[in-house]
């Protein structure tokens, strides 16, 4: 029995022994796939974070003439202004990721932050001109645009790239076969890619037509006319957009199709307004209307 007992007990560790092992197995096994998958969660929380893109507006600072020593610091006030406007703007671009429809950020954020530019840049003129040449035409640097530039992007399959601009390192995206995505950092638009055609974009604008008061019988015939130009001239922007694409640098759009879209569109919209207010009164306000941005 004394011998017995040794041999008894040993087996009886091996048994242990084998069951704490496979314990420990299938714990590492577990805490294997629990940290991929939090790995996996992590990445896709990222992406959807940065989906919303960021908000992009003309520099007013490079446009402005020789400041007067009086004027400097309260232009400096409204340029450091102007660029807290735009940091608002991109927070709640993405406080409110996924509210509204297909215009809200035109007209919930995009537009307001229009309108308060539009003030902001006045006092920098005014200021300016209390002691030298007031600057005009800054108004048209007041619209801005948001640039997606491959936001919302994760995935990346089957998504015809759209937007794809600063495409390296998306997740999910070296699943793109005959994509030829490799090294796509700041390829806006992925332009050439196969099926990519529509990556490009349309360009939208504020419908006027619906914002005018009675038209006089009169000015009808004129009305018409320039809302018709109204139409063509936004064709004419989504022609030069698709004809343009890859060309000049990241604000070329807004430089060379959404400002002087929205110059044509100032004078059009005054048109029409003068043309009711010869025989009824004049609508106010409809310079409101004249920028557009780019939808993608």
């Amino acid at each position: 029995m004394s011998r017995a007992l040794p041999k008894y007990n040993k087996r009886r560790v091996v048994v242990i022994g084998a069951a704490a092992a496979l314990a420990l197995t299938g714990a590492v096994v577990v805490n294997s796939a629990l940290a991929g998958e939090s790995k996996s969660s992590g990445a896709t929380n990222a992406q959807t974070l940065a989906s919303p893109g960021t908000i992009a507006c003309p520099d007013v600072a490079s446009q402005l003439p020789a400041i007067p020593a009086t004027a400097q610091a309260e232009v400096d006030r409204n340029l450091a202004l102007l660029q807290t406007q735009i940091a608002e703007a991109n927070k709640r671009l993405v406080d409110t990721v996924g509210q509204g429809g297909a215009n809200f950020v035109q007209n919930a954020i995009l537009g307001p932050l229009k309108d308060k530019r539009v003030s902001t840049i006045d006092r920098i003129a005014i200021s300016i001109g209390r002691k030298g040449t007031k600057p005009q035409g800054l108004d048209a640097l007041a619209g801005c645009a948001l640039n997606t530039g491959g936001a919302a992007n994760a995935g990346g399959a089957a998504n015809g790239n759209a937007g794809n601009a600063g495409n390296a390192g998306n997740a999910g995206n070296n699943a793109n076969t005959g994509n030829n995505n490799a090294g796509n950092a700041g390829n806006a638009g992925n332009a050439g890619n196969a099926g990519n055609a529509g990556a490009v974009g349309t360009i939208t604008c504020p419908d006027v037509a619906s914002q005018l008061p009675a038209i006089p019988a009169t000015a009808q015939a004129e009305v018409d006319r320039n809302l018709a130009l109204l139409q063509t001239q936004i064709n004419e922007a989504n022609t030069r957009l698709q004809n343009t694409v890859g060309q000049g640098g990241a604000n070329f759009v807004q430089n060379a199709i959404l400002g002087p879209l929205k110059d044509k569109r100032v004078s059009t919209i005054d048109r029409i307004a003068i043309s009711i207010g010869r025989k009824g009164t004049k609508p106010q306000g409809l310079d409101a209307l004249a920028a557009c941005t780019l939808n993608k």
